[in-house]
């Protein structure tokens, strides 16, 4: 069996002090960014681990690459209910919209070394996930933007299902002007949301019309501004699927300021079952993502890998449902959208 190298046998490779190498280690910030670059390479070629174990705090770290709306508190509930039962405090952090946070996040994780790292929207680059690995801090993956990458845990959701359901809601009602307001093209989530929405119109028979799909950031702000582009086009949409339930939101007050009544003359299909979609007027049709859920059974898995327990599946996706509430109606004018029909009639409801 090869024998690990002592951190002076790193440090004289690295060309460095035995200190030097040791804040590394300890997440120290005042290392400079190449020489911390070129220890934590040989770190990880020897498979270093410090001696006994690193203590860990009763802590684990939540890092949101955005930390506003209650999509947030959504998860930060589901978190703290598991964290409640092991005794464990929560640090929250933003990667101010970046989906990879930067390395003085790192260096404070490193510092802090809580039981576990949760990354809600973001992810690590190699380097920062080798430099995880190397204090034996285990990290999941809550809702990844992207790929999180082969052999990291991670815990999602069937958003494909989600835009399928919500768009096939709207094709049974008879509607086939269907616009689409999505999230970021760079956000996985988003993509899924809005390949299934395709999916439904595909298997109606209904022609994919570029002119009524328009990209937004899941913001209340797009919602509002991609809704009065899409309600004032000639031949406008009669259901919209909002892609979350903060751009419906914002296609509510679109709605409402060119004289548009939810459902008499738009339907509005969100996504998330966030509590103001119960409290809207009318209330809000919209995919429930079960966020809580999720983010319990991210800390559960972060946790148990702490423990040196490995899940049964690196990768967990819960399912999504169609809540159907008071925001989708059959169109007003079938004739108008209904393929092959003058008449308009409809067999569904």
């Amino acid at each position: 069996m090869t024998r690990a190298a002592t951190l002076a046998e790193i440090a004289q490779e690295a060309g460095v002090s035995a200190p030097t190498v040791s804040k590394v280690l300890n997440g120290r910030a005042d290392v400079a960014p190449a020489t911390r670059e070129r220890v934590e390479e040989l770190l990880h070629r020897h498979g270093y681990r410090r001696r006994g174990g690193a203590r860990t705090s009763p802590l684990l770290d939540l890092v949101f690459h955005e930390l506003e709306s209650s999509w947030a508190m959504e998860v930060i509930r589901g978190v703290e209910n598991v964290a409640r039962e092991e005794g464990l405090s929560i640090v929250l952090s933003e990667s101010s919209g970046r989906l990879t946070p930067g390395q003085s996040w790192v260096d404070g994780v490193l510092a802090r070394r809580p039981t576990g790292v949760l990354l809600v929207l973001s992810g690590l680059d190699r380097s920062q996930q080798e430099q995880l690995a190397g204090r034996g801090i285990p990290f999941v993956v809550l809702d990844p933007a992207g790929d999180p990458g082969q052999g990291v845990p991670a815990v999602g959701t069937t958003n494909w299902d989600g835009g399928l359901a919500a768009t096939r809601h709207l094709v049974d009602l008879g509607h086939r002007r269907i616009g689409l307001i999505g999230g970021p093209g760079r956000m996985m989530c988003a993509r899924a949301r809005a390949d299934g929405y395709r999916a439904a119109l595909d298997i109606a028979g209904i022609a994919y019309a570029p002119e009524l799909v328009r990209e937004g950031d899941f913001h209340h702000e797009a919602g509002h501004r991609i809704g009065l582009d899409l309600l004032t086009l000639p031949d406008r949409p009669t259901a919209v699927f909002a892609g979350n339930d903060l751009q419906a939101l914002g296609l509510y007050e679109a709605a409402r300021e060119l004289g548009l009544r939810i459902p008499e003359d738009l339907s509005v299909v969100g996504f998330d079952d966030l509590p103001p979609a119960r409290w809207v007027g009318p209330p809000l049709t919209t995919v429930r993502q079960p966020l809580t859920e999720m983010a319990e059974v991210a800390a559960r898995m972060v946790i148990d890998l702490a423990r040196g327990t490995r899940p049964g599946a690196l990768r967990v996706d819960l399912a999504t449902s169609l809540v159907e509430r008071s925001s989708t109606a059959p169109p007003r004018n079938p004739s108008r959208t209904v393929d092959g029909g003058s008449d308009g009639s409809s067999d569904h409801r």
